[in-house]
């Protein structure tokens, strides 16, 4: 909650019965949340609505690397699963665009769209879930 750090009020996505709501956790500490996702399923692709750092994993003194992008990864397994053949939408702050066509592989639609298409959605699993 907004309360305890975090940027959003995900509780709102979590009683919206069209979004599904993920948590990161580690094996050690299950009841840690290090990030949240929370995903809409189109008819051709995930959109993913909100991902988020939990509150202790953000900036220079972050307690994990890599929170945000396994989230993605997350989406883009999900989007397989779902016969979306990975493609994951995302609306992306202006700033980040360039970032996220670095180190995602996203395109840009048009204004904030983004997307992931296949490969770079494969790419992404591979480095975050092992087979």
């Amino acid at each position: 909650m907004k309360k305890n750090g975090w940027s959003f009020n995900w509780k709102i996505d979590f009683d919206d019965n069209a979004k599904e709501v993920y948590k990161l956790t580690i094996i050690n500490n299950p009841n840690i949340i290090q990030g949240l996702l929370s995903l809409i399923m189109e008819t051709d692709h995930v959109l993913m609505n909100l991902v988020e750092s939990a509150p202790f994993n953000i900036g220079k003194n972050k307690l994990y690397e890599g929170v945000a992008g396994n989230l993605v990864a997350y989406a883009c397994k999900v989007s397989f699963q779902k016969g979306f053949d990975g493609f994951v939408a995302f609306d992306a702050k202006t700033k980040l665009i360039q970032h996220y066509e670095k180190t995602l592989g996203a395109y840009r639609l048009g204004g904030q769209r983004m997307i992931i298409p296949t490969q770079p959605a494969q790419t992404l699993i591979d480095k975050y879930f092992k087979s």
